[in-house]
């Protein structure tokens, strides 16, 4: 009895194990899904006329979750008061579209759901669904075609909006300030491209905006714009418009300055304030002098003042053209700043660059006399000195020769700054490098448009070189470090060296900026020549 039992179990043992193994190598979930869902039904009908519901159900035939809504979704025209839609964060077989607003009438609505509806399982997006609904008798169904660039950089920015604003009585410029658009669309991250669709015959002013709260109002301090200059009429059957997306400089605005240690004031702007005059309107002895430079990196000037007042307060005027503001700074017993030199470069320097110091106090004098750079050789190395008082820093040009090492050597008391603080002795080494370690291009420039600044950058649009040509002839950029470059020509029309981007409400355009088809690879060792054709 016993052995027949033990044989039983035996038996069934090595039944599961032979099964156990007949299953190991077969699959176990099945192909992958590949297949985006699919809308079985939507309540009421896409492109409904005279909808009244509110509403909406849109049936698929698996379950589905929205991804990235607040990014993905465009409603045209935009709603004063957003919609609610489900799911959010949860799977389920149909979206549900609450309407919270009020329609206006006779008007086509169209909500965009870009990539943001993925099957449950494997994310397969349902591209580019559109839900389309009339107030009115039909369903409008012309369209606005163009491509959008960045008006300075290589590459252009996604999740670009673009936006048409009816123009009729109450049509201002400033309206894109005010509210949002008429009719809405968005790049999105896969084209420059845009399509304004479901429009209705009309005349419109053509804008963009890389909006940084996704409020569709431009907000100069945080949002790119573009704009069309003149009205557009719709429909055109051949329009295709392009527009420049630009950053605009800020609107001059200055922030209420304060004392940040002994006799230092740091006073603050927004925009241009090269034209900024600073006057000090309390009554302070003979002796009073003040010094300022601009803190790197920041749109602050520094202010230094000496001698030490025993005042409650200081007021000021800071005067920009046209605008003057009037300031009170407490005053406040401190300690002064110390004393620090800084250098650049730190190491390694180029042939055509200067060594630099700067420092954290203004200079009042630099005595060349206690300065010396030497060689590996220990010989003397000329040099020329200059000095840019808005960066506080002194520059030195001296010759250089190739793999060759510089000791730069600043005795005791060779700086003097404001407040009469003398450096200790300073020593900084430099070297150079071999010439074939660097990469040098020449470019030649095919019908261009003088003056013009030619611009290598890198892919984000860093200048790493820069040369201004005022007449034909090639252009050497020498002693680059090896690396990919884009080469850009901004056409100078006003002549002022610098490139100057636009104003929306002032009408004015970003100046004209073309790039080079493709990269510059600067290889260590070789020169490369380019011919740059600029076009009309």
């Amino acid at each position: 009895m016993h052995t027949r039992l033990y044989n039983l179990l035996f038996v069934a043992v090595i039944g599961l194990i032979i099964a156990s193994c007949a299953n190991r190598g077969s699959p176990s979930g099945g192909e992958i899904d590949s297949i985006p869902p699919e809308i079985v039904r939507s309540f009421p009908a896409n492109y409904s006329t005279n909808f009244k519901a509110k509403e909406i159900k849109i049936y698929f035939n698996e379950y589905i979750k929205i991804k990235n809504l607040s990014k993905q979704l465009i409603i045209s025209p935009p709603m004063d008061t957003a919609p609610e839609i489900t799911p959010l964060g949860s799977a389920s077989k149909y979206i549900t579209i609450k309407i919270n607003d009020t329609l206006k009438p006779n008007t086509t609505y169209a909500f965009n759901f870009g990539n943001s509806i993925v099957d449950n399982n494997e994310e397969n997006p349902f591209t580019y669904y559109r839900y389309v609904l009339s107030t009115g008798d039909y369903i409008d169904s012309l369209t606005v075609k163009g491509s959008i660039k960045n008006a300075i950089n290589y590459e252009s920015d996604t999740f670009v909006s673009v936006v048409l604003y009816e123009v009729n009585d109450a049509y201002s410029d400033s309206l894109i300030l005010k509210r949002t658009p008429d009719y809405i669309t968005n790049t999105l991250d896969s084209t420059t491209n845009f399509t304004i669709e479901n429009v209705k015959a009309g005349t419109y002013m053509l804008r963009a905006l890389k909006d940084a709260n996704s409020d569709n109002k431009f907000q100069q301090k945080t949002d790119k714009i573009a704009f069309y200059e003149t009205s557009i009429s719709v429909p055109s059957d051949s329009a295709f418009y392009k527009l420049n997306l630009f950053a605009e400089v800020l609107n001059y605005k200055a922030a209420r300055p304060k004392l940040v240690s002994g006799e230092k004031i740091i006073f603050g702007f927004e925009g241009d304030y090269n034209d900024v005059d600073i006057a000090l309107l309390t009554n302070v002895p003979d002796t009073y002098q003040s010094r300022f430079f601009k803190e790197e990196g920041k749109d602050t000037l520094n202010y230094f003042y000496n001698p030490k007042l025993e005042l409650d307060s200081l007021v000021f005027t800071i005067t920009n053209k046209t605008i003057v503001d009037t300031f009170t700074v407490r005053n406040r017993d401190s300690s002064r700043d110390t004393l620090v030199v800084s250098s650049f470069p730190k190491n390694v320097i180029k042939y055509n660059e200067d060594f630099s110091v700067s420092a954290t106090i203004p200079f009042t004098n630099f005595d060349e006399q206690k300065m010396t750079i030497r060689d590996k050789d220990s010989v003397v190395v000329p040099f020329k000195k200059s000095f840019d008082s808005l960066q506080n820093k002194y520059s030195f040009r001296f010759d250089k020769t190739e793999d060759n090492k510089y000791i730069v050597e600043i005795l005791p008391g060779a700086i003097t700054d404001f407040f009469d603080n003398k450096n200790d002795t300073l020593n900084y080494g430099l070297r150079t490098l071999s010439v074939n370690k660097y990469a040098n291009i020449r470019v030649n420039l095919i019908n261009a448009e003088y003056p013009v600044i030619l611009q290598l950058t890198n892919k984000e649009g860093d200048v790493k070189a820069e040369a201004y040509v005022a007449e034909p002839k090639p252009v050497d950029f020498e002693f680059l470090d090896a690396n990919t470059y884009y080469l850009r020509a901004i056409y100078d029309r006003n002549k002022n060296g610098i490139y100057d981007t636009g104003n929306y409400l002032k009408g004015i355009q970003p100046e004209r900026v073309s790039y080079s088809d493709k990269p510059i690879e600067g290889r260590s060792g070789w020169d490369e020549i380019v011919t740059f054709t600029l076009l009309d």
